[in-house]
């Protein structure tokens, strides 16, 4: 079941495209604000972007911009009120995957929202994430360190492929949090710096930095 993200602050059309997303059997979240939206798409939990650029916060246009620079890859479908070929080419060329104006019908979106998916799909798959010398086989879920096997938990592998995915990002605590034990795990919790210990005994402690007041990252 593909999940889509709805990054869109007024209610009404989020709830119109939410309820038309899930009628078509795909699961949906909703984010009402640029930074929202950003800590979610990066979490790597999600299958495509619906976008609108007027958002509070970040502007869609940066939440596009730091998703290619974070080499986030996910489709984004961007759905707003702005329908200048100026504002379109710069969406575009910026990294979106579609445009679509407002006022839209529904049955348009969820085309381009299959299409894209589909496109995506037939990308080629990455099974095995590299960095240096340390490698992460996701279908036989085992990972190598300096010509060694490395045994980890379920949790261990979710993180470790989280900061593979993500390399030179920081990622902060909540974002490791809803993306490896979701968001109704307690924010006050240090169950993350617990794992991220683990992980540098078990790798090596340069394998992962602490970037003080904000996160993690994986240089």
């Amino acid at each position: 079941m593909n999940r889509i993200l709805i990054a869109e602050d007024e209610e009404r059309i989020a709830s119109f495209v939410e309820k038309g997303l899930r009628a078509n059997g795909f699961t949906t979240t909703v984010a009402a604000d640029g930074d929202t939206a950003l800590d979610y798409a990066v979490t790597g939990g999600f299958d495509l972007v619906v976008l609108d650029i007027g958002l509070p916060g970040r502007d869609g246009f940066t939440v596009l911009r730091e998703l290619r620079e974070a080499r986030v890859t996910l489709p984004v479908i961007v759905l707003t009120a702005r329908d200048s070929v100026r504002d379109t080419v710069a969406g575009l060329e910026g990294g979106a995957d579609d445009w679509m104006t407002k006022p839209f019908r529904f049955e348009e979106l969820l085309a381009r929202v299959r299409l894209r998916l589909r496109t995506a799909a037939r990308a080629p798959e990455v099974t095995v994430l590299r960095s240096g010398d340390l490698s992460l086989d996701l279908r036989t879920r085992r990972a190598r360190a300096e010509n060694r096997t490395v045994d980890l938990t379920a949790r261990e592998f979710v993180l470790l492929e989280l900061f593979l995915r993500h390399p030179g990002q920081v990622l902060s605590r909540e974002q490791i949090l809803s993306h490896v034990w979701g968001y109704d795990f307690d924010p006050g919790s240090n169950i993350v710096d617990v794992y991220v210990r683990n992980l540098r005994k078990k790798l090596g402690a340069r394998r992962l930095e602490t970037v003080r007041g904000m996160g993690y990252r994986m240089p």
